[in-house]
């Protein structure tokens, strides 16, 4: 997506047309900064072989807990697919380090999300979840139709269709888990790269977020600059 001096790319976290799209697009567009799904920590994690800690008193155990289960789904799907997690995202931070490049971390910090997570979500969004797990590991196939997915498909960006189908599914059965993890983090990254924009108007900037915040996102910019 264009808009301005903004080009917006959607990518899949775990997808080589991802890691290929962030190259292409560096090398012939030239943008002077790239801004990442990233915060400080997030950012420093991604470049090192440690790996990531999270502590109960500062993001609660759901929010630990949680945060743990997402980086070994990631890890999981990575290795199906033989890519690692955020490969789209060391590409562009790379890059823009050997181009000499700005580079921006626009995202929440992590804790501030993982808590908000801990303190919102629902016994009834926490039994969805365990209920879906099962029937994903015991059916997969039959989870997967729901969104007309193939074993194929998670090494590819999701088009725009079926990520609005996911959304919509997520927002209905996980309404806290969609307002924490894509609606609160789609105002932050919004208002960070609209500021971005007004104040290097003359900058191009290519910014690398989901797939699932691209199109809220490029809405809530566009007010933004109105």
């Amino acid at each position: 997506m264009r808009y301005k001096n903004l080009i917006l790319i959607g990518s899949s976290h775990v997808s080589k047309d991802s890691v290929n799209e962030v190259k292409s697009t560096i090398e012939n567009k030239k943008p002077g900064i790239i801004a990442v799904e990233l915060d400080k920590d997030r950012f420093q994690a991604l470049l090192s072989s440690k790996k990531r800690s999270y502590w109960i008193k500062g993001v609660g155990v759901k929010g630990m807990l949680f945060a743990l289960f997402g980086a070994w789904i990631e890890k999981k799907i990575g290795q199906i697919v033989k890519v690692e997690p955020g490969s789209e995202m060391k590409m562009a931070i790379n890059l823009a380090r050997q181009n000499n490049l700005k580079l921006a971390l626009i995202d929440q910090h992590i804790t501030v999300t993982l808590r908000r997570f801990s303190q919102t979500i629902t016994w009834r969004e926490k039994w969805n979840f365990i209920s879906d797990l099962i029937l994903g590991v015991i059916m997969p196939k039959r989870q997967m139709k729901k969104f007309n997915l193939t074993q194929n498909d998670l090494t590819k960006v999701p088009d725009s269709r079926t990520i609005n189908k996911m959304l919509e599914f997520t927002k209905k059965r996980y309404p806290n888990f969609y307002n924490v993890l894509v609606h609160e983090r789609n105002i932050v990254m919004a208002n960070n790269i609209s500021h971005l924009m007004k104040n290097s108007p003359d900058e191009t900037i290519m910014a690398v977020v989901g797939a699932g915040h691209q199109e809220e996102m490029m809405k809530m910019i566009k007010n933004n600059l109105k």
